[in-house]
C-alpha cells in the first residue's frame, strides 16, 4: 500500500484496500436498518492512549500514546485519578465509596452507550466529569463569566445553581459564584451529560493505509468530542464501531460533508496536515445555493471574521482575515444554482460567509440563509446590524426552530416545522431543560467537500456527489 512518503493517486472508484472496511460499514447499516441497534461504548482505549495508572505525573512532562500523539493533562487525569481525587470538596464526593475507586474514564464507559433508532445516532444521558486547564484567555476573570461565554450548553442560571451546589471545583476545592480562575488552575465540572443525535449514517472509507484513512464524513455529525458532543462525533464513533483510533488532519465543519483525513500516527498528522495547508493543494467543495448564480467565474476575496464564538457566527468585515474563494456555477433549475467552490485560504465558515456575502447563500443553511436571523435580503453585501444579528441568531435551536429558504418550502407543505428546540422538559435527575430531536434543517447542509489533490505530488481523493448536488434535485 502507499504511504505519505509516496505519490498518492486515488479516487472513490479506487477501493481495494479498504474493502473489508466497505463491507462492515454496509453490513452495519443493514443491520441498523431491521433492528434498533445498542452499542456499549466501554471500548477499552489502553492500546491507543497507553497510559500508566497512578500516581499522575507532573505538568511538565509530556505523555504520548502508541500513535506517538500527545496525551493531554486532563485525559492522563481522568485515567489515573479517581473521582474523589479529582472531586476533592464536591458534594457527595467524601461519602460516596464508589467514587474513591472508580476514574472518571471507568465511570463514562460503564454508562454510555449507543441507540440507534428512528434514523438517529443517540447516546441516552450519562454521568461526565468535564476537566479543563486555565485557558490563557480565562485567567484572573470570574468563573461563571468563563460558563457563561464560554459555553452555549446551558444557560446561565443552571452555571448559577452548579456553583452553588458544589458540582465545581478547581484543583479539587469547591468554586463558588465569586471564585476568579488563575493561570495553570484544573477546573472540574460534573454534570448529567445530554448530547445532542446525529443522523445515523454511515462513515464510508474511501482510502486507507498504515498512516492515512481518507472517509467520507457525513454531514451533521461533529468531527471531534466539543461543546455538547462527546461520543456523537466522527472519531468516536470511528473507535468503537469500527475499531479505528484516528486524529483529525483538518477541520470540517459539523454540517459539512464530504472527503476528509484522520491519521493513525502524529508524523502522519503532521506531515498530511502541513500539505492541506499549502496552497497548492486543491480543494474543491459543491454547494446548492439561493437563486441563480452568475454564469462566468466569479472570485470572492472578502475579508472573514469570526463576531461571536460561541453561535458560530462569521461575517466579511474589513478588519479580519484575508480570505479568497473562487466559484463557478455548475447547474441552475430555476429556483436555485449548484456552484463549485474553490477556497484558497481556510478561515471558519469561508465558503458560507462569502456565498452570503454575493447574494447567494447556501439555500439550506441554517444561519447564513435563515430571513429570520438576517431579514429578507440574507446579509448581503454585509447588511445587518451584529449586535441585532447575535440576538436573533441566540433564539435559533433554543425558542425557535433553525429555518433556512429551503426549509421555508418543506414548512409550507407540512405546515408544521420540525427541528432542535427547548421542549419545555427538564430531566428528572439533573433538571436540565431537554432540546426535541433535530430535524432536517439542523442535521443537514448543502455543502460537500467533493476532492482534495495536489497536481504537483500527484495525488488526489474525491467522492461521489450527493443526491442535492444533481442538476433535477427539487424539480
Amino acid at each position: 500500500m502507499a504511504t505519505l512518503s509516496a505519490v498518492l493517486l486515488v479516487s472513490a472508484t479506487e477501493q481495494d484496500p479498504c474493502t473489508a472496511a466497505t463491507t462492515t460499514i454496509a453490513q452495519a447499516k443493514t443491520d441498523r436498518r431491521n433492528r434498533e441497534a445498542h452499542v456499549s461504548l466501554s471500548t477499552d482505549e489502553v492500546q491507543q492512549q497507553d497510559v500508566s495508572p497512578r500516581p499522575s505525573f507532573p505538568s511538565h512532562v509530556r505523555r504520548y500514546d502508541s500513535g506517538g500523539f500527545r496525551v493531554r493533562r486532563q485525559i492522563l487525569d481522568s485515567r489515573q485519578s479517581t473521582l474523589a481525587d479529582i472531586l476533592g470538596e464536591t458534594t457527595g464526593a467524601a461519602e460516596n465509596d464508589s467514587f474513591k475507586i472508580v476514574t472518571i474514564h471507568d465511570e463514562v464507559a460503564q454508562g454510555a452507550k449507543y441507540v440507534v433508532a428512528d434514523g438517529l445516532r443517540k447516546v441516552p444521558p450519562y454521568y461526565f466529569t468535564y476537566l479543563t486547564y486555565c485557558k490563557e484567555r480565562w485567567r484572573d476573570r470570574n468563573i461563571l463569566d468563563i460558563f457563561v461565554t464560554e459555553f452555549r450548553d446551558r444557560d446561565e442560571e443552571y452555571y448559577k445553581h452548579a456553583l452553588a451546589s458544589g458540582l465545581v471545583t478547581i484543583n479539587s476545592k469547591l468554586a463558588g459564584l465569586d471564585t476568579i480562575v488563575r493561570n495553570g488552575e484544573r477546573i472540574s465540572h460534573r454534570i448529567h451529560r445530554h448530547e445532542p443525535p446525529v443522523p445515523a449514517k454511515s462513515i464510508e472509507i474511501v482510502f486507507q493505509d498504515e498512516d492515512i484513512i481518507a472517509i467520507d464524513k457525513p454531514s451533521g455529525i461533529p468531527v471531534h468530542p466539543t461543546g455538547r458532543y462527546r461520543f456523537n462525533t466522527v472519531t468516536e464513533i470511528m473507535k468503537h464501531e469500527l475499531g479505528l483510533y484516528v486524529h483529525p488532519c483538518h477541520r470540517l465543519d459539523r454540517l459539512t460533508s464530504g472527503i476528509m483525513f484522520m491519521a493513525r500516527t502524529a508524523k502522519a498528522a503532521q506531515l498530511m496536515g502541513a500539505r492541506l495547508r499549502e496552497r497548492t493543494v486543491l480543494k474543491e467543495y459543491v454547494a446548492r445555493v439561493v437563486g441563480e448564480f452568475p454564469v462566468q467565474e466569479v472570485s470572492c476575496d472578502m475579508p472573514v471574521v469570526t463576531v461571536h464564538p460561541k453561535l458560530g457566527l462569521n461575517r466579511v468585515k474589513l478588519d479580519g482575515k484575508p480570505a479568497t474563494t473562487k466559484f463557478t456555477r455548475l447547474s441552475y433549475n430555476g429556483k436555485t444554482s449548484v456552484v463549485r467552490c474553490r477556497p484558497l485560504t481556510g478561515r471558519t465558515h469561508q465558503i458560507r460567509v462569502h456565498l452570503q456575502y454575493l447574494g447567494h447563500p447556501i439555500a439550506n443553511d441554517p444561519i447564513y440563509a435563515n430571513r429570520r436571523v438576517f431579514g429578507p435580503d440574507l446579509g448581503k453585501g454585509g447588511s445587518g446590524d451584529d449586535d441585532d444579528i447575535v440576538v436573533r441568531l441566540a433564539r435559533m435551536g433554543k425558542y425557535e426552530e433553525a429555518q433556512s429558504v429551503a426549509y421555508e418550502e418543506i414548512i409550507q407543505h407540512s405546515k408544521k416545522a420540525q427541528g432542535e428546540k427547548l421542549s419545555g422538559e427538564k430531566c428528572e435527575i439533573c433538571d436540565t431543560e431537554l432540546y426535541s430531536d433535530p430535524g432536517l434543517n439542523d442535521l443537514e447542509l448543502w455543502l460537500h467537500a467533493q476532492k482534495y489533490g495536489s497536481k504537483i505530488e500527484g495525488w488526489e481523493y474525491q467522492t461521489n456527489l450527493p443526491d442535492w448536488a444533481q442538476q433535477n434535485f427539487g424539480m
